[in-house]
């Protein structure tokens, strides 16, 4: 017969867990603000997606024969900075598996200058941040369709980005955190292309964009509902979770009282395989979210999860970013930074 779990995450929020069922129930509810910034997926200049924009078709004539110039293979490299984290790793092998050329370079930090990372069978050497300029702009000379993809760290992006928009290397930013207005404005300033989001799963992309539409059509059809909201990820990541910011931030405009500071944050190994049903192979790399609204009355509730293990979601992601900003490149697009919502739009994935 099955037993029925109670666990107390915190102490005014108390999970449920029945018999083998991983997934969680809140029991209870708390007083909630709410927010006063929005937090947009769309990045730096916020942008309305049209009514229509549910439609995957392409929005514009992409051009048959830069579509077929961009293919995997067809002259493109890319250089990815971060190679010796698990992000980076995971991108080198999907882009090696898309058949798109790998320049054995690499950026890290002064610890791990000199070092050389074996990944698909490829030697990448990194270098530190005291050679980068000169090595960056070498590399680009040798490989004038070069990309480059950014997995490091939060206080590296703005360096990072003021130094390829310098060199004038076209860029996919994957990495969080930093200055994100000053990420856009240098990037505006020097006229380069770049697709930058903080979240590369295409298909989690595609729910973030259904529901700022569904915010922007329908504000406060959630009226006084409550909101509980878990995300669970691997022990290393100490902040909250972007997608849950910008998920909650749509339910904010739908009408729902919430506080970011509410999120509860499940960090430890045995609460995540025992409580929220996280594969053991995947606690050091997952992404686990619970959203729960409950009617006033409590007589109506909706739940939306989605649940990420392990990290090939978000490489064959960036490999999708690559290819369009290829293309967008060859068909010199006036628009030169896109975000994961315009490669979904585009139309033209793997």
């Amino acid at each position: 017969m099955a037993t029925t779990n109670w666990l107390m995450s915190s102490p005014s929020v108390l999970l449920h867990r029945s018999g083998n069922n991983p997934r969680l129930a809140f029991a209870s509810r708390k007083n909630q603000s709410l927010s006063k910034s929005r937090v947009s997926f769309l990045g730096h200049a916020k942008r309305r997606l049209p009514p229509v924009v549910l439609s995957m078709a392409a929005m514009e004539d992409s051009g048959e024969g830069a579509v077929k110039s961009v293919l995997p293979g067809n002259g493109i490299s890319i250089m990815v900075n971060g190679c010796t984290g698990k992000m980076g790793k995971a991108v080198i092998k999907a882009a090696d598996s898309a058949g798109v050329n790998i320049v054995p370079t690499s950026f890290g930090s002064a610890a791990e200058a000199g070092q050389t990372v074996e990944v698909c069978g490829k030697e990448i050497t990194v270098y530190g941040p005291t050679e980068r300029e000169e090595v960056l702009a070498s590399v680009f000379e040798k490989h004038p369709e070069l990309i480059v993809v950014d997995y490091t760290i939060p206080t590296a992006v703005n360096d990072n980005a003021e130094l390829y928009s310098k060199v004038g290397v076209p860029f996919v930013m994957g990495t969080t955190g930093g200055d994100r207005n000053k990420l856009y404005e240098t990037v505006e300033k020097a006229r380069i292309y770049a697709v930058i989001s903080p979240q590369m799963g295409k298909q989690v992309v595609a729910f973030l964009a259904a529901m700022e539409i569904m915010a922007e059509q329908f504000p406060g059809a959630f009226s006084g509902y409550s909101l509980e909201v878990m995300e669970s990820h691997q022990a290393s990541k100490l902040d909250a979770s972007g997608t849950a910011k910008a998920v909650i931030s749509c339910f904010q405009e739908l009408g729902v009282s919430y506080d970011m500071d509410e999120i509860q944050l499940i960090r430890d190994p045995k609460q995540q395989v025992e409580m929220v049903g996280v594969p053991e192979e995947h606690v050091s790399g997952h992404a686990f979210h619970l959203y729960h609204l409950t009617s006033p009355d409590e007589t109506v509730s909706f739940e939306f999860q989605h649940n990420v293990c392990g990290r090939s979601i978000y490489a064959e992601g960036t490999v999708d970013a690559v290819l369009f900003l290829a293309k967008k490149i060859r068909l010199k697009a006036d628009q030169r930074i896109y975000n994961m919502i315009d490669v979904l739009r585009e139309g033209n994935m793997r």
